[in-house]
């Protein structure tokens, strides 16, 4: 199981602004617009020969989509193979699945709702799903928190048949909530619920008033089982990893969440694991739990990716990942490269070969 696994962010007077920092101010593509500006690799001083190499790699492992921004310009965007309901090519206006990639959505949406006073982290989760929503007795499932499914640490017994049934008899005790992280799926998913039962709308309709809407994103979250995935383009993909960059705030509109939140959105959001935030991933951590493990490595998230990025990551290689010292956006979207449930030696190797592209 360990082999399966395993092979798975100044102010000052604008006369002390440097002519370099006001370079690197942050681009927004127009909202539901194909127009997206880009830059030549060449003028960022990128490696052209090191960039073929990557694209070999990536459509060797099955690579649907890959882009790159730099300042929220396209640097890299590139399409391989067909789209997922084989009728034609791979293209910029290809949707695919975001799978648990999209778990990094629901950390928006969350601060979101908090931001707008339609809940807070802290409340237990029963004020929004009702008492019995799980099999546990009333004393333990009222240590459940709001905050516990967003780090995976809402204490369920994750050696249930069915870690995504979201049923009351498929949700049994296993610990105290908050002294417990395992990667169950379930807990999450009913996330949603949580954020439609406090707004009053439906999932679809709060993710696009909320941020689509603001970003020009154009997915869907579509239900396939107990869970819910999102799909849209890639680009749609990069424009969410752009709104995180830049802390939630989408060019001049007010930002989605609090800076307090997004704060421990990004940084260890618990001691257990602290490779995990609210639903992202990070890296640069000393220790690490992978999905579908219970124990500890010491470890991070990826040895050759820098060690501020922090990534949604999803299976089969769902990636939207955010290095706020570099001010990149890296997204891939395909196929799975390998046996793994979150193929994290390819996320390295993916790394190592980007490096070389950028000249880290």
């Amino acid at each position: 199981m360990v082999g399966l696994v395993m092979g798975l962010f100044l102010s000052c007077n604008e006369k002390d602004v440097l002519p370099e920092e006001q370079e690197n101010e942050l681009y927004f593509p127009p909202g539901q617009s194909d127009n997206w500006e880009s830059t030549p690799i060449n003028t960022l001083g990128w490696d052209d020969l090191a960039l073929e190499n990557l694209y070999t790699y990536l459509e060797d492992n099955k690579t649907r989509a890959f882009i790159v921004l730099k300042d929220g310009k396209i640097v890299v965007e590139k399409y391989w193979g067909n789209n997922i309901l084989n009728t034609g090519e791979f293209e910029a206006s290809s949707v695919w699945y975001w799978a648990s990639a999209g778990k990094a959505l629901t950390a928006t949406l969350v601060g979101t709702a908090e931001k707008e006073g339609l809940l807070s982290i802290n409340d237990k989760t029963s004020d929004y799903l009702g008492k019995g929503w799980t099999s546990l007795n009333q004393e333990k499932e009222d240590l459940i928190t709001i905050k516990h499914q967003l780090t995976m640490s809402a204490g369920l017994d994750y050696q249930v048949s069915d870690l995504d049934c979201t049923e009351p008899s498929c949700l049994e005790y296993g610990a105290d909530a908050g002294t417990q992280w395992y990667y169950h799926n379930a807990a999450y998913t009913l996330l949603e619920s949580v954020v439609s039962n406090a707004s009053g709308m439906d999932y679809n309709s709060f993710t696009d008033q909320k941020i689509e809407s603001i970003t020009g994103m154009d997915g869907r979250w579509i239900p396939l089982g107990y869970n819910n995935v999102y799909w849209s383009t890639a680009r749609d993909m990069a424009r969410f990893g752009l709104l995180t960059l830049n802390k939630g705030i989408w060019e001049d509109n007010q930002a989605v969440y609090l800076d307090e939140y997004y704060q421990q959105m990004v940084n260890s959001s618990q001691e257990l694991n602290p490779s995990y935030g609210y639903l992202w991933w990070l890296n640069g951590k000393s220790k690490i739990i992978f999905p579908a493990l219970a124990s500890s490595f010491n470890r991070s998230l990826s040895d050759h990716a820098p060690d501020d990025l922090f990534a949604g990551m999803g299976k089969n290689g769902q990636f939207v990942e955010v290095v706020p010292e570099q001010n990149l956006v890296v997204v891939r979207m395909g196929e799975a490269p390998n046996d793994a449930l979150v193929p994290i030696t390819f996320h390295d190797e993916m790394w190592e070969k980007l490096n070389l592209v950028i000249g880290n």
